[in-house]
C-alpha cells in the first residue's frame, strides 16, 4: 500500500505553498502561523458592521488597533525643518470619526502624498496602527489604511468580498494589518472543507454543534450575527474537549504508574508531632489531611492540588503529610519558588518540629529526622553536606528552590514531593523532581491563589483538588481601605500616622512598592522618549529605595525602617527577614518578595503604594501577610488613580471582600485568558482563542465528563483519528511521549 504523503492533509500544507514565501515569512515571524490550519484557526477578534462605526474613545494605549471610521477633516501643514529649511517639510493631519469620538492620524514627509489624495472628508476606510499619545490626544502615526468606498475601488471590492455584511477584524501586528490577514484567509478558506473533525460524531450531533468545516467558514465569513454565535459555540467545544482529552489521558497514565504506599507508623514521628501542637486542627485541616493520607496509602502516585486561603494552614497540612512519609521510611521534598520562601519554610518547619527536627543530633528526639535546606546560593560545604544527608537518607525532609531539580541531587528514597505556589512551576519541573524517586513519588501541589473551579479543571486538570477554606481559630480579620492619594492627600498623611500607632502599640508594618529604584536608566532611550513615556505613564511606579528614604526623613522618622527586595544578596535578605521576624525592625519597605509564605504574626499593618499597579490576586496575597496573629490586621491600598477609573474599581473590590475565590473570579474577568493559562500547566499549549474559562464554565465541566468517558472507552483513541490529530497538534511531542508512558 502506498504511503500517503504527509502534506496531503490540506490543513497541514505550508502557507509558503499557498501564499508565497514573502507573505508566509511575515505570517510565521509575526503571528507564529505556519500552515493553512494555523491560519484558519486565527479567528477574528471582533466584527464591524458595515455602516456601524467603532468606539474610538475606548482605544487602548500602545496597542495595534484596526478601526473602521470616516474622514471628518484633512489638513496639510507646511513647515521648516532641518531637512527642509525653506519651509518644504509637510505634515498631513487627518481627523477621523466614529460618531462617538474622534482620532487624529498623522503622516509626515514623503508619506503624505497618497493619503492627501485619497483621505478626503467623507471617505470611509479601515485604519490600522499603534495608538500613541501626542499633546494629550490619542493619535495613529503613519497608519496603514484600506478604503471601503467607491464602486471603482478594487480594494473596497476585495474587502466587500471577504467581509460580506460583517467585516472581521483580526488580531494583527504593525507588519501585518487585519485586512491583509483577511485576504490571506480568503485565499485558504476553500481548504476548510477538508478540515478533519476532532469531535466524535455522536457528541457533535447530541449537542447540535456545526461540523468543523462549516464552523470555520462561518467564523471567517459570517452573514449574520447568528452565524458567529453558532461558529463560536462549536469552536469552544473543540478547545474545551481536546484539552480535557489531553488531561484525561494524563490522569489515566499517572494512575497506571506504580508507587510505594506510605502509611504512617502508629506511634511514630507524626503522632509525636501532633502531641506537640499547641492547638487542635480545624475541621477543614482534618478533612484535607484524611484525603491526603488516603491517597498516600495507595499503590499509585497521589496527584493532589491543595488550595487554601491565605493563612488557612496549608503548610501545616503539608508538613503532616511529609512526616507521614518519613514515618513510612521515605523522604519528602518541598519545592519553593524563591530563596526567601524556602528559607522561611525551613525556619518555620524546624520551629514547629522542635527537637523532632534534630534526628541523629545530640539532644534530638529518637523519633526525629533531619530537616535540611538546599538553595542555589548556599556555600559549597553546606551544600555538599545537605546533598550527603539526602543520599544517605539521614535527612527525611528537604526544603529548597529549583536547585533540588538539578541532576546532581540524589535521594535515598524520595516518597513525596510538595510543590508550593504551583503557578510558578511548569509541568517539566514537576516531572524532573518526580524522576528522582525509585518509583514515582506522591505529589502534593499547594497554592494560596484561590482558583475558580473551571480554571482548576483547565490548568490543573491532571490533579485531584482539596480546598482549605476555613481560617484557624484566633486569626484576626483584616480591615482594608483605599487611600485616594491624589484626591485626598491628607488621607495618606493619616495612613502614616496609623503605621506609627501600630508600632507604638508594639506591632510592626510592611510598606510594599512596585519597583526597587536602583534600576539603571536605559541609555538607548532619548530624553524625548522618556518624557513621552512619563507623560503616558503620568510618572514611573514608586520605588522601595525612594519611599524608604522619604519615610525615614519624614513621617516615620525615629522608627527602625529596613528594605527588602529581590536584587539583594540572599544572606542579606535572610538577615533582614530574621531581624523583622524577631521584632527588631519596625517597618519593612519591600517589593512583592514578601507576597507568599512570609509569616510574622506581630506585623499588623500593610501600606501598598501604587496599589493599582498590582493584580487582584497579588493584592489579596500581599494582604494575607498581616492579621496572622491575635491582633486585627489593617491593609491600606494607596492609589493616585481617579475614582471612576477601572483601576480604582478593582481596588474597591479588593477592599470590600476577603473571599479569595470571589476575588479570583473578578481578577480573571478583568484579564485576558492567556494570562491565566499562559503557564500551560497541563503541558499543552493552551492558547485558548474562543473559550473563556469563567463564562464557559458549563462547557468545560461537560467537556471534562465527555473526555473522561471517551478516554476510558478508547485510551489510544484508535476509533477517533480526527481527535488524535487534534491532540497531536495541541500537545507537543515531549508531553505526548509522557502521556504514552502510562
Amino acid at each position: 500500500m502506498d504511503l500517503v504523503p504527509a502534506l496531503e492533509e490540506p490543513l497541514e500544507q505550508p502557507l509558503k505553498a499557498v501564499l508565497g514565501p514573502a507573505t508566509a515569512k511575515v505570517m510565521a515571524e509575526h503571528l507564529g502561523l505556519h500552515s493553512v490550519g494555523d491560519l484558519l484557526h486565527h479567528y477574528p477578534r471582533r466584527y464591524e458592521e458595515r455602516g456601524q462605526l467603532t468606539h474610538l474613545a475606548d482605544l487602548p494605549m500602545d496597542e495595534h488597533v484596526t478601526v473602521v471610521a470616516q474622514v471628518a477633516d484633512a489638513r496639510l501643514h507646511t513647515f521648516a525643518s532641518a531637512k527642509a529649511p525653506r519651509g518644504k517639510g509637510q505634515r498631513l493631519e487627518v481627523t477621523i470619526t466614529d460618531g462617538s469620538g474622534r482620532l487624529q492620524l498623522v503622516f509626515f514627509g514623503n508619506g503624505v502624498h497618497k493619503p492627501h489624495k485619497e483621505l478626503l472628508p467623507g471617505t470611509r476606510a479601515l485604519f490600522a496602527g499603534k495608538v500613541s499619545l501626542f499633546n494629550r490626544r490619542l493619535q495613529l502615526a503613519h497608519p496603514a489604511y484600506e478604503l471601503l468606498r467607491g464602486a471603482d475601488d478594487e480594494a473596497a471590492e476585495t474587502v466587500e468580498s471577504w467581509a460580506g455584511a460583517l467585516i472581521p477584524l483580526y488580531p494583527a501586528t504593525a507588519k501585518l494589518e487585519s485586512w491583509k490577514i483577511g485576504k490571506a484567509i480568503q485565499t485558504v478558506l476553500p481548504s476548510a472543507q477538508e478540515a478533519i473533525d476532532p469531535l466524535p460524531q455522536s457528541l457533535r450531533e447530541g449537542r447540535g454543534l456545526l461540523p468543523l468545516p462549516e464552523a470555520l467558514l462561518k467564523i471567517h465569513r459570517p452573514h449574520t450575527k447568528a452565524d458567529i454565535a453558532d461558529a463560536h459555540a462549536r469552536l469552544k467545544w473543540d478547545e474545551a474537549f481536546v484539552l480535557q482529552v489531553a488531561l484525561a489521558r494524563r490522569r489515566r497514565a499517572d494512575a497506571q504508574l506504580p508507587a510505594v504506599p506510605r502509611k504512617p507508623a502508629p506511634d511514630g514521628l507524626l503522632s509525636a508531632f501532633d502531641d506537640r501542637l499547641p492547638f487542635t486542627l480545624t475541621d477543614g485541616q482534618q478533612k484535607v489531611s484524611k484525603e491526603i493520607f488516603d491517597d498516600l496509602a495507595t499503590d499509585h502516585p497521589m496527584h493532589r492540588l491543595l488550595q487554601g486561603e491565605v493563612g488557612s494552614g496549608k503548610t501545616l497540612v503539608a508538613l503532616r503529610a511529609m512526616l507521614a512519609v518519613v514515618d513510612a521510611g521515605g523522604q519528602a521534598a518541598m519545592l519553593a519558588p524563591t530563596e526567601v520562601l524556602a528559607q522561611q519554610h525551613h525556619r518555620s518547619i524546624v520551629e514547629m518540629m522542635g527537637e523532632l527536627a534534630e534526628g541523629g543530633m545530640l539532644g534530638g528526639s529518637e523519633q526525629g529526622t533531619k530537616v535540611v535546606l538546599l538553595t542555589g546560593s548556599m556555600g559549597t560545604a553546606a551544600r555538599r553536606q545537605a546533598m550527603l544527608d539526602l543520599v544517605t537518607g539521614e535527612a527525611g525532609i528537604v526544603i529548597g528552590t529549583h536547585a533540588l531539580i538539578e541532576d546532581k541531587v540524589q535521594f535515598h528514597d524520595l516518597g513525596l514531593v510538595v510543590v508550593d505556589e504551583q503557578h510558578r512551576f511548569g509541568v517539566e519541573q514537576r516531572d524532573a523532581l518526580r524522576g528522582k524517586g525509585k518509583q514515582p513519588p506522591h505529589l502534593l501541589v499547594m497554592t494560596a491563589t484561590p482558583i475558580p473551579r473551571t480554571v482548576a479543571m483547565t490548568v490543573f486538570g491532571d490533579l485531584e483538588t482539596s480546598v482549605l477554606d476555613q481560617l484557624p481559630a484566633g486569626r484576626s480579620p483584616i480591615a482594608s481601605h483605599v487611600v485616594p492619594a491624589a484626591d485626598k492627600p491628607h488621607f495618606l498623611t493619616r495612613a502614616w500616622e496609623r503605621v506609627r500607632e501600630e508600632v507604638e502599640n508594639g506591632h510592626q508594618a510592611y510598606v510594599v512598592c512596585p519597583r526597587i529604584g536602583d534600576e539603571e536608566d536605559d541609555p538607548k532611550k532619548s530624553a524625548k522618549q522618556k518624557s513621552a513615556e512619563d507623560e503616558a505613564e503620568k510618572r514611573p511606579p514608586l520605588a522601595v529605595l525612594d519611599i524608604a528614604d522619604q519615610l525615614v526623613k519624614g513621617p516615620l522618622s525615629g522608627l527602625r525602617v529596613e528594605v527588602l527586595h529581590g536584587r539583594m544578596h540572599p544572606d542579606d535578605k535572610d538577615a533582614v527577614m530574621r531581624r523583622f521576624a524577631a521584632g527588631e525592625t519596625h517597618v519593612l519597605v519591600a517589593t512583592t518578595v514578601i507576597e507568599v509564605g512570609v509569616n510574622v504574626p506581630n506585623a499588623t499593618a500593610m501600606v501598598i503604594m501604587d496599589a493599582d499597579r498590582f493584580g487582584v490576586s497579588q493584592l489579596h496575597q500581599l494582604r494575607g501577610r498581616v492579621g496572622r496573629g491575635s491582633a486585627p490586621g489593617l491593609c491600606l491600598l494607596v492609589s493616585e488613580m481617579p475614582e471612576a477609573s477601572p483601576a480604582r474599581q478593582r481596588l474597591n473590590a479588593v477592599a470590600s471582600t476577603l473571599d479569595g475565590f470571589e476575588l479570583s473570579r473578578i481578577d480573571l474577568e478583568q484579564r485576558r485568558e492567556g494570562d491565566v493559562l499562559g503557564q500551560a500547566q497541563s503541558g499543552a499549549r493552551t492558547s485558548l482563542r474562543v473559550l473563556a474559562v469563567i463564562e464557559d464554565e458549563e462547557i468545560i465541566a461537560e467537556a471534562r465528563q465527555e473526555a473522561t468517558a471517551v478516554v476510558e472507552a478508547d485510551p489510544e483513541l484508535t476509533e477517533l483519528p480526527g481527535l488524535r490529530t487534534a491532540l497531536d497538534a495541541l500537545v507537543d511531542e515531549e508531553r505526548e511521549q509522557y502521556l504514552e508512558k502510562g
